[in-house]
């Protein structure tokens, strides 16, 4: 018996997804397949094996370091990971210990970019089939299970913004490897504002081309691909999924645009404002409705009836607790010391907590008909660099919470630029301080998940505070 029979770990849908993903890459002639799991930074990490090995890794998982989880953006280890509780209070952690990457078969994708390879992707476990509790894709799964309980799926559809630059100095080897160095030398593809620019848009259109190809032959299709607003910057777009799979979609988006563009010469990076000319912030915008989970098949639990306004008193109590609980999950949705710098008045990103009814400069855009049964909100608080289980976590809980407690919406924000209203946090240390003074949102996310997230964070901002900025430089090395 198996790790993952013994401790009965996969669904029926898995273990039938399991039989046809060997089926597949017997017919298929694969080699490699790699194995992953999503860090606490939303990156993939894990380990390639042979395709002859899939059956043995969908038997018992397969195992890997848990220190990977105790790493800020550094990957320098925040946490004593040799101590008896590996620095976390928590036992199956000591010394370093090994957790289980258990594979998840309903996730099986090719990576076409490397001939003969598939993926999986994994969820994470102690040796005794415990769920690790900083595993990002089991923090979803809870509020997940959370919604399902009360009676909901949960709906999300992705708008994503990220810079495309051709890599200076590029001069692979035989191999395709070019030169590493980091930061990443970049030249700009173009310069200026450049909103769907039908020129712009040809200009980069091989790389996107390619891009949206290999996308399609893994399962993700894109409803839109265009140039957006700063030199450099593309946008895209994807159909609405259900639960894990839009955070699925997301992890292996990113990753994908990432690997392909550096294959091909260029650089593509969702870092929220990079350094560089006429470059804008990249935000990513969560749409959001929920379903029903009964007899009636998914209906859009946010269409109002007859006489109850733009949107359902479902919707009003939800997305009032994502304003209520908006500055604490702040720190989910902008991880990153960057991200904080696209909160600017007029810049078609929030700078605070308020609604409205198609406002681009609301943190909450209501969108969508009564008519076609499209009502939904677009959550704008967003950086494009999120980990997307956790991003969407808060967001489910938040709005869970607002149902809960049957929070009233204040009145729309018809000018959220001027309007009386909380900011949003102006910095990583804020949205931190948020989370930690947020009881509900803490409990909800986990008090011991949240604990480990804040410290990561605060070792993220204590390392940015040691270090010695170019604007520091600029103004004081001949002033002084």
């Amino acid at each position: 018996m198996g790790f993952i029979e013994k401790f009965d770990l996969w669904t029926e849908e898995q273990q039938e997804a399991a039989r046809a993903v060997l089926t597949r890459v017997d017919d298929e002639g694969l080699r490699s397949i790699r194995v992953s799991f999503v860090d606490q930074h939303g990156l993939l990490h894990g380990k390639t094996i042979p395709a002859s090995g899939l059956a043995a890794v969908f038997r018992s998982g397969i195992s890997c370091v848990s220190t990977l989880l105790s790493k800020d953006t550094s990957g320098t280890t925040v946490f004593s990971a040799f101590n008896a509780d590996g620095g976390l209070g928590v036992a199956e952690m000591a010394g370093a210990a090994d957790v289980v990457m258990v594979p998840d078969p309903t996730t099986f994708h090719l990576v076409p970019w490397a001939g003969g390879t598939g993926r999986v992707l994994c969820d994470l476990r102690f040796q005794n089939g415990e769920q690790v509790p900083f595993c990002s894709r089991g923090v979803l799964q809870k509020a997940l299970d959370r919604a399902g309980a009360a009676g909901y799926g949960y709906l999300t559809g992705l708008e994503i913004e990220f810079h495309l630059y051709r890599r200076a100095e590029y001069s692979p080897n035989a191999d395709g490897i070019g030169r590493c160095t980091y930061p990443t030398p970049v030249e700009p593809i173009n310069q200026g504002n450049q909103l769907l620019s039908d020129d712009r848009g040809d200009e980069v259109e091989p790389a996107t081309r390619r891009i949206r190809e290999v996308l399609d032959r893994m399962g993700i299709e894109l409803r839109s691909i265009e140039v957006e607003y700063g030199a450099n910057q593309l946008e895209l777009t994807l159909d609405p999924i259900a639960g894990l799979g839009s955070a699925d979609a997301m992890v292996l988006l990113r990753s994908t645009i990432k690997q392909v563009a550096r294959r091909s010469g260029y650089h593509a990076t969702f870092m929220c404002r990079p350094q560089l000319t006429d470059s804008k912030s990249s935000g990513w915008h969560l749409h959001q409705s929920l379903l029903s989970a009964g007899a009636d098949g998914g209906r859009n639990m946010f269409v109002p009836g007859d006489g109850e306004g733009p949107i359902s008193p479902v919707g009003r109590h939800f997305i009032a607790g994502q304003l209520a609980h908006a500055g604490a999950a702040c720190v989910f949705a902008n991880p990153t010391i960057n991200g904080y710098k696209r909160f600017q008045p007029y810049s078609m990103a929030p700078d605070r907590i308020a609604w409205a009814r198609d406002n681009r400069g609301a943190m909450i855009r209501l969108v969508g008909s009564a008519e076609d049964g499209t009502t939904h909100l677009e959550n704008r608080i967003g950086e494009s660099a999120a980990n997307p289980y956790l991003y969407m976590a808060s967001q489910l809980h938040s709005g869970l919470e607002g149902i809960d407690a049957a929070l009233p919406l204040p009145p729309s924000a018809d000018d959220p630029y001027t309007t009386e209203a909380a900011r949003l946090p102006a910095n990583l240390r804020e949205a931190v301080d948020s989370l930690e003074a947020d009881t509900g949102l803490t409990r909800a996310m986990g008090d011991q998940f949240v604990a480990y997230y804040a410290a990561i964070k605060r070792a993220e901002i204590a390392r940015f505070e040691r270090t010695v900025t170019d604007w520091e430089q600029r103004e004081y090395f001949d002033l002084y």
